[in-house]
């Protein structure tokens, strides 16, 4: 089972992908919480050169409220990661975690229809992308 759900767009700018995942994600009511750009960061802990690559906090509230109730310590596998990387200009690579994959571990039958539909969502939003 893979971990993670991904696409890759071909002829699109890293930011106009950034914009069209976000707007994705909105549809499907996620916001974005939290955003890491790990180009930059690399950049000014490491000294190094990275390619872009950024890492959104995405989440459904209502849906991670059900979690949170039916699980308290659920909280140290959201939010939902998104992850938009470029390793070569044009070529943009957007990938969601597998929340089905991530809740293997626990072991709490509430959690699994919760992960099952936040699945759907994800695989929607991510293959939207190729439209």
């Amino acid at each position: 089972m893979s971990y993670y759900i991904s696409t890759t767009l071909q002829n699109s700018s890293f930011d106009e992908a950034i914009e069209r995942i976000t707007a994705e994600l909105k549809k499907e009511g996620f916001g974005i919480l939290t955003e890491i750009d790990i180009k930059a960061t690399l950049q000014k802990k490491l000294d190094v050169d990275f390619y872009n690559y950024k890492i959104l906090g995405a989440c459904n509230p209502p849906f991670a409220y059900k979690a949170l109730l039916a699980e308290d310590k659920i909280g140290t596998m959201l939010p939902c990661n998104v992850i938009v990387q470029e390793k070569k200009p044009g070529t943009i690579e957007v990938s969601a975690v597998d929340p089905v994959a991530s809740m293997v571990s626990v072991k709490n039958e509430h959690l699994g229809e919760l992960a099952l539909e936040i699945q759907k969502r994800l695989e929607k939003v991510i293959n939207s992308l190729q439209k």
